[in-house]
């Protein structure tokens, strides 16, 4: 089925990223799919991965930087023996050595990766170096200083260790690479380490349980629909609210005049507990969210990010 006329597509989608793609790939599909003009994704994974790859739509990419500083968690099974070139199965093995680490060893170095911890980034990451993702000077064999970065694991849990495997769930902050992570660990037991399973199970507070595959969206949007006319309407039920990605900000309702002056940018004096705060705003009559605001002093509502009419 083809649609050569973009639509206009609010809201988040819950990916279950498949493996052997890039993220930016299965955007891309997604996009297709929805026949969608607007969307980016949160959170890079890499190929190798799977899992969770919250996907924003139109005017809901406004908001997905709230989402970039979330938590995230993984399940991840690595090869120990074995230091790859790029910390994960993808690259080629350079360095192979016995594995003689003992069940102390291992608890003593898993509890010195838990808490605030100094990264360096892989060469093979998406940050960007003059504009250029790392992955592609290390692709050319050019290796490009890298400063540390800090970041936080809160827990890494359910370990299971049996012969060269070693597998268990990670709780982090934003910006904890895995792969990086298994390569130290590896060093820490002597006997080097990589990625050989990836999937993240949740980023913020999302469910696992609305993870929805491309295959799926394909089944959906070829399943006839006796009671609508819209073709995507299977696939557009998937969507969650564009204020998702801010849903951990309190609400305030404002009167439809109040609303109106609102979406002009205007200040609207509004009386709440809530001080010096960014709210949810919602235009009480018809329960739409127009946009963010922030309440100075408990008694001026002042527009902060606004969307457009296309709810309305």
């Amino acid at each position: 089925m083809f649609f050569y006329k973009k639509r206009s597509v609010h809201g988040l989608f819950l990916l279950d990223k498949p493996q052997g793609i890039s993220s930016n790939n299965a955007l891309q599909k997604v996009k297709i799919i929805f026949n969608a003009k607007k969307a980016g994704y949160i959170g890079t994974l890499d190929p190798l991965a799977t899992g969770m790859l919250p996907i924003c739509f139109g005017e809901c990419t406004k908001f997905a930087h709230y989402l970039t500083g979330s938590n995230k968690r993984y399940h991840v099974i690595a090869k120990l023996g074995e230091k790859t070139s790029t910390s994960d199965s993808d690259g080629i093995v350079i360095k192979k050595r016995p594995i003689l680490f003992t069940s102390y060893k291992l608890d003593l170095s898993i509890k010195e990766l838990i808490g605030p911890i100094e990264q360096i980034p892989s060469m093979y990451s998406a940050i960007k170096y003059n504009g250029i993702p790392l992955y592609k000077y290390a692709r050319q064999g050019v290796n490009i200083e890298r400063n540390s970065r800090k970041v936080t694991v809160y827990d890494i849990y359910s370990i299971y260790q049996e012969n060269n495997l070693i597998e268990f769930k990670i709780f982090c902050s934003k910006g904890t690479y895995i792969r990086t992570l298994i390569d130290d660990l590896g060093e820490k037991l002597g006997c080097g380490a990589h990625v050989i399973f990836l999937r993240r199970l949740q980023v913020a507070s999302y469910p696992y349980t609305q993870l929805v595959t491309i295959s799926h969206l394909y089944e959906l949007l070829n399943k006839k629909n006796i009671n609508n006319f819209n073709p995507f309407k299977n696939i557009d039920d998937l969507l969650m609210p564009v204020d998702s990605p801010v849903s951990f900000l309190p609400k305030v309702h404002l009167s439809s005049k109040q609303s109106y002056n609102f979406r002009l940018g205007q200040i609207v004096h509004f009386c709440s507990t809530i001080k010096n705060s960014l709210v949810r705003v919602i235009e009480e009559e018809n329960k739409k969210f127009i946009g963010l605001g922030k309440i100075n002093m408990g008694k001026l509502l002042i527009p902060y990010r606004l969307i457009s009419e296309f709810t309305n």
